[in-house]
């Protein structure tokens, strides 16, 4: 039997669309690549409505479900999209991954391999940034 297609999760957190933009090319892209299933998922939101009506946020997309730690150990890989404000990334996200270790999660997860984006925005905006280190050859 021949195995499965590789599930990649696109996992993000947008409060004005501006990620949600970005994960949705990268699904585009993803599904291109033969054997690879990319599924969109949206981190669970810690504002309320009225913060996030002052803070004039859109409303959230209706065909991106919101993940469950628990719902990681279904893929075979993820990318994170978040935003980014003085370098520091969105306090949804690091509510999110602080959660996974109530569950024991990041050692259970270390065969998956994670790919992380952000939008920053910064005196140097409009400039791509990545998460994590390039080694120098």
């Amino acid at each position: 039997m021949a195995p499965g297609p590789v599930k990649v999760y696109i996992i993000y957190y947008s409060l004005h669309g501006h990620v949600e933009t970005m994960a949705r090319q990268v699904q585009l892209g993803a599904n291109s690549v033969p054997g690879v299933e990319a599924t969109l998922w949206q981190i669970p939101e810690t504002l309320n409505n009225t913060i996030l009506q002052k803070m004039k946020a859109p409303p959230k997309p209706d065909d991106v479900p919101v993940i469950q730690t628990q719902q990681l150990l279904e893929a075979d890989g993820f990318l994170f999209g978040f935003p980014s404000r003085f370098g520091v990334m969105a306090a949804q996200c690091k509510a999110f991954f602080d959660a996974t270790t109530e569950l024991g999660l990041p050692s259970r997860l270390l065969e998956s391999l994670p790919v992380s984006s952000g939008a920053l925005a910064s005196m140097a905006e409009g400039r791509s940034s990545q998460h994590g280190r390039r080694s120098r050859n």
